[in-house]
């Protein structure tokens, strides 16, 4: 018998929005990684993202290792994205009262 070896396609791909999402599912890269460096096994964060195979993720974290430090620029810039599309959010619809609005309107309720 003889082994066939043949390379494995990386599970990995920008959708329309230049998010990086791990084969054909809507989990990120992002969420993958966060959730390894947290401690998780890769056998765990299947358990918590059943969509994703256990191939696909032990692939997701292998090119992470080996390229550690273009995804984490990576991971860096889409923190600042969503930082500012918080900020942006916040600006436009201010919560600085809003506790006290649902307070006062679960009070009218009673």
């Amino acid at each position: 018998m003889q082994l066939t070896i043949t390379p494995e396609l990386l599970p990995l791909s920008f959708d329309a929005d230049d998010v990086v999402r791990v084969g054909k599912t809507r989990v990120t890269l992002d969420t993958v990684i966060t959730v390894f460096k947290g401690g998780a096994r890769p056998e765990e964060i299947i358990e918590c993202y059943p969509v994703l195979t256990l191939a696909q993720v032990y692939a997701v974290i292998a090119y992470y290792l080996n390229n550690e430090t273009e995804v984490e620029a990576y991971l860096c810039q889409r923190q600042q994205e969503a930082g500012q599309i918080y900020a942006n959010f916040t600006k436009k619809f201010p919560q600085s009262d809003l506790k006290e609005k649902l307070l006062a309107h679960q009070a009218k309720k009673s």
